[in-house]
């Protein structure tokens, strides 16, 4: 396979979609969200905390005071990849959100949304 046939099959690959969580170990406090990409979706809220920039202050905050090791990343749901190009994913990804926010709250969780 040369090297243009390789770029076209990674941009053309359908990269896992759904609804992930952050634990925190050390309060118990939930933070869900979603994406089209989940492990550049996590990638993504694990630089930003390392570095000191995410974008919410409370996870933010709660890394800082308890270190890297004190959270859990975790893929939740995966939403399967519908072949028809006229589905919009991200109103199925709202939906799976919701469901998993109602779950976890019935389980006691404090939830926090990305």
């Amino acid at each position: 396979m040369d090297k243009s046939a390789m770029k076209r099959a990674y941009k053309e690959a359908k990269r896992p979609m759904g609804v992930y969580r952050i634990t925190s170990t050390q309060d118990d406090k939930v933070y869900i969200g979603f994406g089209t990409d989940l492990a550049a979706k996590i990638n993504r809220h694990k630089f930003e905390l390392r570095f000191g920039s995410h974008r919410n202050r409370e996870l933010q905050e709660a890394w800082s005071l308890f270190g890297e090791s004190a959270f859990d990343f975790e893929v939740l749901d995966v939403l399967d990849h519908k072949e028809n190009p006229q589905t919009n994913p991200a109103e199925e990804l709202h939906v799976l959100l919701e469901m998993w926010i109602g779950k976890l709250e019935k389980e006691g969780y404090s939830i926090v949304t990305l």
